[in-house]
């Protein structure tokens, strides 16, 4: 509470959730659609403000009531070609998330730091119990 009551007095944008992960020694913001320009600041001067104050990598992501286009926001969707969500056959949902094979590191990310991300907060918001991030031709062979 007392970090989303910070972002909201630096950015002058509400925040709709906030997520401290330990491990990887940041805190991640969730902000409404159309707020994402606002929340960043200038230049990047309201997460460059916030990582100051609290000491820890700030990380923004813009929410969207539709899962597969929330996973594309998470994970760059310049760089995600398809995300979908599926039913496994124990009843759980999951999404695939197709990428290029060239840009898989990057949207993985050090140490699948971003997919991490996208496994806690998927699980989070929309209940998807898993998070496959594949190249075009192994995302078939998921399905």
């Amino acid at each position: 509470m007392r970090l989303m009551s910070l972002f909201q007095n630096v950015a002058n944008v509400n925040p709709r959730d906030c997520v401290e992960d330990e491990k990887q020694n940041r805190i991640i913001f969730v902000v409404n659609s159309g707020k994402m320009g606002l929340a960043i600041g200038k230049n990047g001067a309201h997460i460059k403000t916030l990582q100051k104050m609290v000491g820890r990598n700030i990380e923004l992501v813009e929410y969207n009531e539709d899962p597969a286009t929330f996973l594309k926001n998470l994970l760059n969707n310049k760089l995600v070609t398809e995300a979908k969500i599926t039913k496994r056959p124990d009843g759980a949902q999951q999404a695939i998330v197709v990428v290029d094979p060239r840009n898989k590191g990057l949207v993985v990310g050090r140490d699948g730091r971003n997919a991490e991300k996208a496994r806690l907060l998927a699980r989070r918001y929309f209940g998807i119990a898993n998070v496959l991030i594949n190249s075009p031709e192994a995302a078939k062979m998921e399905l």
